[in-house]
This record gives structure tokens, C-alpha cells and sequence, in this order.
């Protein structure tokens, strides 16, 4: 490590960082420090800016449950299991879900004050799925968002679906369908918009 002249600051080096075995997940930098495991593990989640979610799929009864980002960043293998939980069930194509809908998603959890999974009744959707269901269902759209991966259909044991719907209009951080019947609630990270 080497100071800076101009403000006597500590100048951490690339060969610092690997002297002190940060790199292979021996320990942590954040917020400008350098945190030993201990003392990493120690941090709260909240502090380290980790965002966690619960996922069950209703159709395949498979779950994702914990970390899909830390520290502002994306965690690449927590998605690769997240797209595969949220495949479509009818054809098994798998497709990259828009992080900002988990982030929503986890926002709501938030406001809700609970831990609880979301049961997912639809995420991706193959054109073929969505020609299907247009044909065989109304309120099915043309060019629905669930075929680009930026939408999910959602509810939440124990919690209304008014509930859901009211935090997720509350975010104004994309669409908002309620199906009230059908008992679940439809959020994507299209435009702001609600029916």
C-alpha cells in the first residue's frame, strides 16, 4: 500500500489486493474499506446491499430463494437459476429476466414488512405461449412484456392481492394489471400504467 502525497490518503494497489487475498472471496471492499472475512460476515445485509428474494413457481413447483445482488451488482448464477425458475413451463424455453422486475418485486416484500416467497403464475413466455393463451384467454396482450422477460404475474400467501397492487402502483416503476378473479397481480418495467 502507498500513501498519497497530496492527502496522505492510503493508495490501494492491484497487488495490495491480491497480497491481502480479496480476490477468490477471502474478504471484501466496500465504501472505500477493506473488510477481513470476519469482519464482512459480520456486516448486516443491509450494509453490504444485498438483496434478497423468494420465488415459487406454481406450475413446476420449483423455488429460487436468497442473494440476487450485492452491492449494486447483479449476481450472474442467482439469475441463471431465477431464469430457469421463471422459464416458460409450456415449451421449457428459458430466457433472461429483466433484473429490475426482481428488484420491484423485492421492494414490495419490503413494503409489505415480510419474508414471505411469491408465487409465480407466469413469467417468460414463449410468442408461441403468448399466441396460445391470446387465442384461448382474454386480457392476453399482442406483444405482452412477459415474452420479453420484463414482466411477471404474482401473488403472495397470507397478503391481498390489493395489497400488492396498491405497493406496486405506489412504485411507479412500470405496469400494474390486477386480476382480481383470477387472484394475482400483474407487474412489468414497461411504461407506468395500470388496469
Amino acid at each position: 500500500m502507498t500513501l498519497d502525497n497530496n492527502e496522505n490518503v492510503p493508495v490501494i494497489g492491484r497487488r495490495d489486493v491480491l497480497k491481502s487475498g480479496l480476490i477468490g472471496g477471502t474478504g471484501l471492499v466496500l465504501a472505500g474499506g477493506i473488510f477481513s472475512p470476519v469482519q464482512a460476515a459480520s456486516l448486516s445485509k443491509m450494509d453490504r446491499g444485498v438483496r434478497e428474494i423468494e420465488l415459487y413457481n406454481t406450475h413446476t413447483g420449483e423455488k429460487f430463494s436468497g442473494e440476487y445482488k450485492v452491492g449494486g451488482k447483479y449476481l450472474p448464477d442467482a439469475f441463471e437459476e431465477i431464469n430457469s425458475v421463471l422459464r416458460d413451463f409450456r415449451t421449457g424455453e428459458v430466457f433472461p429476466i429483466d433484473p429490475r422486475v426482481l428488484d420491484i418485486m423485492h421492494t414490495i416484500r419490503e413494503r409489505l414488512g415480510r419474508k414471505d416467497q411469491f408465487e409465480i403464475l407466469s413469467g417468460y413466455r414463449s410468442p408461441k405461449t403468448n399466441k396460445m393463451l391470446r387465442t384461448n384467454t382474454s386480457g392476453v396482450a399482442k406483444n405482452s412484456l412477459h415474452m420479453t422477460g420484463q414482466a411477471v404475474d404474482i401473488r403472495m400467501p397470507g397478503v391481498s392481492t390489493t395489497k400488492i397492487r396498491d405497493i406496486a402502483r405506489s412504485l411507479r416503476a412500470g405496469g400494474v394489471g390486477y386480476y382480481p378473479k383470477s387472484g394475482f397481480v400483474h407487474i412489468d418495467t414497461g411504461a407506468v400504467r395500470s388496469w
